[in-house]
């Protein structure tokens, strides 16, 4: 009997043990759910602070991209201008190196900013980089085949700035 009484006694010890552990465990589970719920919300602000700055990003390309695009085509008439100058007779020689230069001078500009000339003659057409105005009948060229570039065409990277006029043989 007494030692059912020790057993008893052992056992209600325990449970007032138990009793006091609880309150401090419900304490401290708690605060790690705070702790895990700040966890999480603090992972989801980096995450999206990231997609903001690379989203900011691309906005600024794009934008230096659209602006690039913008001032290239306004220059792209002096340039055909100047082509023309080159090509037309003259007696003047130094006359004609000198526009030849400014020309030269220009075409680096535009190569330095990733302006690249859109390839033409003898290439098949292709709607995404030429602008057909007109057609002509021509055996040695083959089907959809650029015989002649009226006006060059001009892009940076993937992006058509302005359109090749093209005439398609066949």
């Amino acid at each position: 009997m007494a030692e059912q009484k020790k057993q008893e006694k052992a056992k209600m010890e325990e449970k007032e043990e138990v009793k006091e552990v609880a309150p401090e465990n419900s304490a401290l589970q708690q605060k790690q759910e705070e702790l895990d719920e700040l966890t999480d919300r603090y992972k989801r602000v980096l995450a999206e602070f990231e997609n903001y700055k690379k989203r900011s990003a691309k906005e600024r390309e794009s934008l230096y991209h659209s602006i690039l695009s913008d001032v290239v085509s306004s220059i792209l008439p002096v340039i055909d201008n100047l082509e023309k100058a080159v090509e037309t007779k003259t007696k003047d020689e130094n006359y004609k190196q000198g526009v030849e230069l400014v020309l030269k001078q220009f075409q680096d500009v535009l190569k330095a900013q990733g302006v690249e000339e859109i390839e033409a003659v003898g290439q098949p057409f292709d709607p995404e980089l030429h602008e057909a105005v007109s057609s002509v009948v021509d055996e040695s060229l083959g089907e959809k085949i650029i015989k002649e570039d009226y006006r060059k065409g001009y892009k940076i990277g993937n992006k058509v700035i302005r359109h090749s006029m093209v005439v398609v043989a066949n």
